[in-house]
């Protein structure tokens, strides 16, 4: 697996060479070219193009820091020890024109017409358009398929991200609408320390009001024995 991950650096830095000879890139276009070069988009979506064995990454730029992004790339396993992600020793100048190229990711690889979730068939079926969403803008990234939750953070309690599956019984359906338009931060389990680096971005900044409308919809029905309106414990 070293030997595959070595040849396939190899063929980036050739790869980058190459396009370098034309004409001068700036850092995001060369991370673009090592994204391509190194087969990223095998795995991961950026609009409309890649693999979807990997989350989507056409909102990265938005959900997830520079700082988050150049210390998953790094080495993915350090933060995550499950990942399938592989560490592919980067550079650190490869690791910066990456992040370079991932933070300028926040939905302008899709146009109004192309988003998935508008699709006709899902257009009268908010729970579907909505799961849609959770898929495609990359909740899942952080709360798992399905909203299980089970990913890692820092400096919180139990040192993961929670599962959603539940918040129906915590929250009302308006009350989870404001929550993904304006966003969560986490509240450090130990103050004194860094504070944690993933938190929910304030969706209503990329996102319509129908869209979130959606979203919401499609939480609530990770539990349809949940009364909406009932108060008690959360998930975000």
């Amino acid at each position: 697996m070293r030997i595959r991950h070595l040849f396939i650096l190899a063929a980036a830095a050739c790869a980058l060479a190459a396009c370098q000879a034309q004409k001068p890139m700036t850092q995001t276009q060369t991370g673009e070219a090592y994204f391509n070069a190194l087969g990223c988009k095998s795995c991961h979506q950026i609009g409309n193009s890649g693999g979807t064995y990997g989350p989507n990454l056409t909102y990265v730029g938005f959900r997830k820091s520079p700082q988050w992004l150049d210390l998953w790339l790094k080495d993915p396993h350090a933060w995550r020890a499950k990942t399938v992600m592989p560490n592919f020793h980067l550079s650190d100048e490869m690791r910066a024109a990456l992040v370079a190229y991932l933070s300028e990711q926040k939905g302008q690889a899709w146009t109004k017409d192309d988003k998935p979730w508008n699709a006709p068939d899902l257009k009268d079926d908010p729970i579907k358009r909505g799961a849609m969403l959770f898929n495609k803008v990359g909740c899942v990234a952080c709360h798992g398929v399905g909203g299980v939750g089970g990913y890692p953070n820092n400096n919180v309690v139990g040192g993961l991200i929670p599962s959603l599956t539940k918040v129906a019984e915590g929250y009302s359906k308006q009350e989870l609408i404001n929550k993904i338009h304006d966003g969560v931060i986490p509240t450090p389990m130990d103050p004194g320390q860094p504070a944690p680096m993933i938190h929910m971005p304030p969706w209503g900044q990329v996102l319509s009001k129908n869209e979130i409308t959606d979203l919401a919809d499609y939480l609530i029905s990770l539990d349809p024995g949940a009364q909406s309106g009932s108060s008690g414990a959360g998930g975000f």
